[in-house]
């Protein structure tokens, strides 16, 4: 996992206008791969759950966002830890050509891997020749 970490704004809760929080964020590692179909992209997030991860398209954005959970054996408590923050998050501006609604997301061993195709229009196409 990269040591990089940043300081994201949140609001402070859902549908209020009060004043907002910050809080040190990890910005996963991503790769991200094109082809004649789409994009395909695969997230680092290890020790996220399925139940703590959340994948929105807002507007033409993709926010990934992820809680780990590191769950202690029965009797231990942690005097010292390396991770200071357990929530992952990062933003991807998505182009016009890729179609959100289609996109399809899997998660195994803390990879996420997320398929975004591109719209019809986009896609390339062969012309058949016509013989006469």
């Amino acid at each position: 996992m990269a040591e990089t970490t940043d300081i994201a704004t949140h609001p402070s809760q859902a549908g209020t206008p009060a004043p907002q929080r910050r809080e040190r964020v990890w910005i996963p590692p991503v790769d991200i791969w094109e082809n004649d179909d789409g994009v395909i992209l695969l997230a680092d997030l290890p020790g996220v759950p399925k139940e703590r991860l959340t994948l929105q398209v807002e507007q033409n954005a993709l926010v990934i966002e992820g809680e780990a959970q590191f769950d202690l054996p029965e009797g231990i408590q942690a005097l010292y830890a390396d991770v200071r923050s357990t929530h992952y998050r990062r933003r991807f501006t998505l182009s016009g050509e890729l179609d959100s609604d289609g996109a399809e997301a899997h998660l195994n061993n803390g990879v996420l891997t997320l398929r975004i195709p591109k719209r019809a229009k986009f896609r390339p196409r062969r012309i058949e020749v016509q013989a006469s």
